[in-house]
């Protein structure tokens, strides 16, 4: 029995489950596109690469999106006071959109493939890499994502307003605007990568980050009782930072569809500002927390908020970084080198957060005052960050053997190509992709075994 106030963090609730279900296929998804990279008749002509990679990305994206969604249902009534308004309306979103995904992944499965015409379109896959969503399900996704706006702007009104509200809904808007970028095709390639880039990488640069500031934020008032004014000042820093170096980092795609070199220099410095007001916020806050005597409540929120804060960084800033300059990027773009980073930028900046926020739900929803750490919790989070960190070493050593062979021995040819996929780096790294990714799935599982069973054992221990 949920031990919970307001029908507002039910829904939460619901949200959480079908976002850990989707972490887990997201993962089945890439460790069989990991082995099938190794092992190309793993699965020939059943279950293809091409499928597997969309859904183990598609699944990433939804599974974020879902907890997400869930963390502002829970946070809402406590930054509001009161429940949120259209409820029934947000249960009958999540129930559709629940349908609607599954629908669409069983589609990718058991179809996989369409005759590229507009029947595709509408019912199979939209055919643009990491958009693939077929048209009917697009609309459904802006139809609910339309009304969690609307439910997260009217509690606002009626409620009390903070700061991170306040930020919250400058984000929403920005967050379905972009969306919308992705939405239409023009026949000019260097014009429909333009927009395409807006919510590949914008979408996800700028108000991704600003909402996973909203959280972390909201999350540590909650464990450590941070002060609020100091967690709403890094935010507006974060917001003005994010709002300006994510537009302008998203430069350094530009150049590879035809826009002017400057691009390169601006988006390679940019990007990588992104992370730092995060982890400012969350290093004073410790400082303040330590100065005064303070105290975290919940020891699982918390370690995966020091992990958010520092994966972040590494992933999103240094290991982009690592190749945006355009010296470099020139060799590196479009190889395992992004692969790499990537891996570590949505771990870092997303996943840990919102698990964070998962366990903050769990808290309250089982009426613990103080949980602390489960050695299950503690093996959890290593394996997972030891498994993530490893396959972006891997991606890193593949890619680059990519950039050294491929790219600048012999010159971004098809025969450079192969022979770089042929090197003994390369497979040593995709090897070890493999392994990694199974390392993490082993964490995964003790994942979610924590959250089903720690509620009861810090009960017990009280």
């Amino acid at each position: 029995m949920m031990n919970l106030k307001y029908d507002s963090q039910k829904l939460a609730v619901k949200y959480f489950g079908v976002a850990v279900v989707l972490f887990g296929a997201q993962l089945v998804m890439g460790l069989i596109a990991a082995y099938q990279f190794i092992n190309p008749e793993f699965l020939f002509n059943v279950f293809n690469f091409s499928t597997a990679r969309m859904v183990h990305i598609n699944a990433l994206v939804v599974w974020l999106l879902y907890a997400m969604i869930g963390s502002v249902y829970w946070m809402l009534p406590d930054e509001t006071g009161i429940e949120t308004v259209g409820i029934k309306l947000g249960n009958l979103a999540f129930y559709i959109l629940t349908l609607a995904v599954t629908v669409v992944v069983l589609v990718y499965i058991l179809i996989q493939v369409g005759a590229g015409n507009e029947t595709s379109l509408w019912l199979i896959n939209e055919g643009r890499e990491y958009l693939e969503a077929p048209r009917w399900a697009d609309y459904g996704i802006v139809a609910v994502v339309l009304v969690f706006v609307y439910n997260v702007y009217a509690t606002v009104a009626k409620g009390q307003r903070t700061g991170i509200t306040t930020i919250l809904m400058a984000d929403l808007i920005a967050l379905a605007g972009l969306y919308l970028a992705g939405m239409f095709f023009t026949s000019n390639i260097t014009m429909d990568q333009f927009w395409w880039w807006w919510v590949i990488h914008l979408w996800v640069e700028a108000t991704w980050e600003v909402f996973v500031g909203v959280l972390v934020a909201y999350g540590l008032i909650k464990v450590l009782k941070a002060n609020r004014q100091i967690v709403e000042m890094w935010l507006y820093i974060e917001v003005t930072m994010l709002f300006g170096s994510g537009i302008l980092g998203l430069g350094h795609h530009y150049f590879w569809i035809g826009t002017p070199e400057y691009w390169w220099e601006i988006g390679a410095l940019f990007s990588a500002l992104e992370p730092v007001p995060l982890v400012g916020m969350l290093v004073h806050v410790i400082y303040d927390m330590g100065k005064h005597g303070g105290k975290v409540n919940n020891g699982p929120a918390f370690n995966w908020f020091i992990v958010n804060a520092f994966g972040n960084f590494l992933g999103a800033g240094i290991w982009g970084f690592m190749h945006t300059l355009p010296q470099i990027n020139i060799y590196t773009h479009g190889s395992q080198f992004t692969a790499a980073h990537g891996h570590l930028a949505f771990f870092g900046a997303y996943a840990t957060i919102l698990i964070g926020m998962m366990y903050v739900a769990i808290q309250r929803k089982n009426n613990i005052e103080n949980m602390k750490s489960t050695s299950t919790s503690k093996w959890a989070i290593s394996l997972i960050t030891i498994g993530v960190v490893g396959m972006t070493v891997a991606l890193t050593t593949s890619g680059y053997i990519q950039a050294f062979v491929e790219r600048g021995e012999y010159g971004a040819t098809w025969d450079g190509y192969f022979i770089a996929q042929q090197a003994n780096w390369f497979l040593q790294g995709i090897g070890w992709r493999f392994a990694m990714g199974f390392v993490t799935f082993v964490g995964f599982l003790l994942l979610v075994k924590d959250m089903l069973t720690i509620g009861a054992r810090s009960k017990s221990s009280l």
